[in-house]
């Protein structure tokens, strides 16, 4: 895996899937219960996809791919995703 991001850097990959910016979205890890804005959260980006890590506890939150024009997104290390009204 390439070296740590922090979460903007997946703002491209997301807005492609959503039709906010989710870099401003708060996400309850699974693992540990800790609230933070993807923005805030350590990404790691290569070949295979972009994975979105806690950064808390380092707990994978969400994992995206895309392959042949379709996108696989995991999200199982998300609790809850918090999302304003200005997002």
């Amino acid at each position: 895996m390439e070296n740590k991001l922090d979460g903007n850097a997946a703002g491209g990959i997301l807005q492609e899937i959503f039709p906010f910016d989710m870099t401003l979205v708060q996400a309850i890890c699974t693992g540990c219960g800790t609230t933070n804005a993807i923005g805030a959260t350590a990404v790691y980006m290569h070949g295979m996809g972009t994975v979105i890590r806690c950064p808390s506890c380092d707990a994978v939150l969400i994992r995206v791919a895309q392959v042949k024009g379709r996108y696989w997104l995991d999200m199982r290390g998300v609790r809850v995703l918090q999302i304003s009204m200005e997002a």
